[in-house]
């Protein structure tokens, strides 16, 4: 009894299994092949309509099942067994060759995981001679090193002749290059591969090779452009075996007696890859007075430091009878006091009885721009860039941003335009918000005037007497705010003159948007964009003191004194976009920026 107990259960596990493969790979395999018939089918009669798209000699047709489904060869769509998944429409093809005086067709239908046709499908493998990146210095010759082997899994070893390269490398431009190389089967299946060959320059040689003789540039060269940190920057020269760059212009306004401190601010905003090209070196600050303005000789030099400002003598070195590319437009701050607690700004053309002077003294506490300057290794490579505005020197490999990247994966320094506004990335947030800055104003057509109370100017967003008020309620005119999120403030707020990192208190707010921090990245006016206007704007910072309150005017120079309660300016705006804001196009540059969604 118990044999037959057992034979029965036997049995039945038997039965249970042989359902469980039919289920399982009997029922789906009969179901795919008569997929493959239908479509092969479907090819044929294609072919028959097409018949002159049938191949001659050796050659190979194809038709995708896109195709048929397009000209309606296929009523209803080919679904995967049990899942109903559409097979590939663009992937899943059948192929047509001329063999034994007869048309002998292949199918190859994907409907996504392991259910796809065991007939070849996949190209040859194609091994490369040689690396597939290669670093080539600017003038060496270069022949390509081609390919190794050629190999497929159905038809063994091609010919190496047999490949199709395309693409050329110009070693006389800094540049990326790219090679490709092709190899089809006798089926036609394809394989391309691709090396990158990077002409490149080692910096100091490209800047010495300019220069000549000269250790500077001077006057307004054209081709002293870098960009590093996403950040547009003017070589000044060359200083042993390395390379000197300043700040293209201001990047914010601070007191002369903080500049240390902010500069390590600065620093920490600048990416990885430049910090570590840096150079820690010691910088020109010794004291001038006004009967030494014109000196080209520096006695007194800072501790190493990363980053610093240009003196005075950088300033004059670069001079010529009307041109110095090492003025700004605005007013800012060289390395060099003048004693007591003033120091020296200096300016493209100073005005009224100031006219035709190079360098003014101001009391240290004073706002004003700061360009940032650092010195580079001169081995670091160029990898593309002619060094001019447009086309700067830049390095390493340009990481392209694909439609869909996410905005808070992006760096500070990279420019975003939405509608008519044009922003600035300060900072990627922990909370997946992006910190912006409006680059200008939003439109010219916006001016406010402070309604002080009790003569006082005071930035709070909930006083609707505040200019505050105005720029986060009445902007959405010119900002689409339905990308920003509503975020917390610190306000900070001065005993009386506003000096960097001496608030008293922050005071908090909601809102969605507010003005910048004078001592923020990119809160210096922009004065080089082409083709757009500067304007004066208001500023977040704020005091207890009388009518004292953050500005910057239409030259871009902070008012360092009291603000009259008639003074009238436009604003400029920052904001935390969405975590899920994406890119849709665009290179994030000055000329390229993102355009977003």
């Amino acid at each position: 009894m118990k044999t037959i107990k057992d034979k029965v259960k036997l049995l039945i596990t038997a039965v249970i299994v042989l359902l469980f493969l039919w289920f399982l790979v009997g029922y789906p395999g009969i179901a795919f092949h008569k997929n493959e018939k239908l479509f092969e089918e479907a090819a044929r009669n294609y072919f028959d309509l097409n018949h002159d798209e049938l191949p001659t000699g050796r050659r190979v047709k194809k038709v995708t099942l896109e195709t048929l489904y397009r000209k309606d060869f296929l009523k209803k769509a080919l679904r995967a067994p049990y899942t109903n998944k559409k097979c590939s429409a663009a992937s899943s093809w059948v192929k047509v060759r001329h063999e034994n005086d007869d048309y002998k067709y292949y199918v190859y239908l994907t409907c996504g995981g392991a259910m796809h046709s065991i007939v070849d499908h996949r190209g040859p493998e194609i091994k490369l001679d040689g690396n597939e990146s290669i670093i080539v210095n600017l003038g060496d010759k270069y022949e390509d090193p081609g390919v190794k082997s050629v190999i497929d899994s159905k038809d063994g070893r091609l010919n190496n002749t047999d490949v199709i390269t395309k693409g050329r490398v110009n070693p006389s431009k800094i540049g990326t290059y790219k090679i490709t190389y092709t190899a089809v089967d006798k089926l036609d299946n394809k394989t391309t591969v691709t090396r990158t060959v990077q002409v490149v320059q080692k910096l100091y040689q490209t800047i010495i090779s300019k220069l000549g003789n000269a250790r500077n540039y001077i006057g307004e060269p054209t081709d002293n452009y870098i960009r590093l940190s996403n950040m547009l920057y003017r070589i000044y020269g060359v200083d042993d075996s390395n390379v000197i760059v300043v700040a293209d212009e201001d990047v914010a306004n601070v007191n002369y007696s903080k500049i240390d401190k902010w500069l390590d601010y600065y620093y920490e905003h600048l990416d990885t890859d430049t910090q570590k090209m840096i150079v820690e070196s010691q910088f020109c600050n010794m004291k001038v007075s006004d009967t030494s303005l014109d000196t080209l000789q520096c006695n007194s030099y800072t501790s190493k430091k990363k980053v610093y400002i240009p003196s005075i003598i950088e300033v004059n070195k670069a001079n010529t009878l009307d041109e110095n590319f090492m003025k700004p437009d605005t007013m800012s701050w060289v390395s060099n006091p003048k004693g007591g607690k003033q120091a020296y700004v200096t300016r493209k053309v100073f005005f009224g009885d100031e006219y035709g002077k190079s360098f003014l003294g101001y009391d240290v506490s004073d706002n004003y721009g700061i360009r940032p300057m650092m010195v580079i290794k001169g081995d670091s490579l160029i990898t593309g860039g002619d060094g001019t505005r447009s086309d700067p020197y830049v390095f390493g490999k340009e990481e392209k941003s694909a439609v869909g990247d996410l905005v808070n994966n992006h760096n500070t320094g990279e420019y975003i335009l939405d509608g008519e506004v044009l922003w600035r990335i300060v900072d990627s947030m922990d909370d997946g918000t992006t910190k912006v800055i409006s680059v200008t104003n939003p439109s010219s057509e916006i001016s406010c005037y402070p309604n002080p109370s009790n003569n006082k100017i005071v930035y709070n967003p909930d006083d609707r007497d505040s200019i505050a008020y105005f720029i986060n309620n009445s902007i959405n005119q010119y900002v689409d705010t339905s990308k920003f999120v509503k975020h917390t403030i610190n306000v900070p707020i001065y005993k009386g003159k506003i000096i960097y990192g001496e608030e008293i208190k922050k005071q908090q707010y909601q809102v969605v948007l507010s003005a910048p921090d004078m001592y923020e990245m990119f809160s210096a006016q922009t004065r080089n964009l082409v083709g757009y206007e500067a304007h004066s704007y208001w500023l977040i910072n704020t005091s207890k003191a009388k009518n004292v309150v953050g500005v910057i005017t239409d030259i871009g120079v902070p008012l360092n004194d009291k603000v009259e309660d008639y003074y009238a300016a436009n604003v400029r705006v920052v904001g935390y976009l969405k975590k899920d804001i994406t890119i849709s196009s665009g290179k994030g540059t000055e000329d390229s920026p993102y355009r977003i969604k």
